[in-house]
């Protein structure tokens, strides 16, 4: 038990970490003007969403903040009993993410759970997005190749 804890945890500090040091070098650096990549594919653009993971779900920051609080306190339980390592990893990842834009609901609104959450990765055709959408995003890539492998 204590060995999938640290691997969830230790992941999920690592999105956290980054998550948050690129959303403050996108408040910086492309908040005045985007950064243009590759023209047409990838820029670098700084907004602010209050709604979900590319997007969605607009304005319904108070009701996401509290599913992420609900999704890291289920995810802290399910690690407790054995799972396969690359569901561990996954939910790492998945940990990072909710608690990356949490911080962001929490620190960066005037009320509770508002605050709006910095994306910044602006992929086509993909809606901009951040460091914590990719890592929840790759968890479910993760758990869906896991499922495959393993039916």
């Amino acid at each position: 038990m204590t060995r999938r804890y640290l691997v969830a945890g230790s992941i999920a500090a690592a999105v956290v970490i980054a998550d948050l040091a690129t959303k403050r070098m996108a408040a910086q650096l492309f908040a005045d003007e985007p950064v243009t990549v590759i023209p047409g594919i990838l820029a670098f653009t700084y907004t602010e969403n209050p709604g979900a993971a590319f997007s969605l779900f607009q304005n319904a920051g108070p009701v996401l903040g509290a599913a992420a609080i609900v999704v890291s306190l289920a995810i802290l339980t399910v690690l407790a009993w054995p799972r396969p390592m690359m569901e561990v990893i996954a939910l790492g990842l998945v940990l990072g993410g909710a608690l990356g834009n949490l911080s962001d609901r929490i620190a960066r609104g005037p009320g509770l759970l508002d605050g709006r959450v910095i994306d910044w990765i602006s992929l086509w055709p993909i809606p901009t997005f951040n460091v914590a959408d990719a890592a929840v995003t790759s968890a479910v890539a993760l758990l869906l190749i896991e499922a495959w492998r393993t039916r």
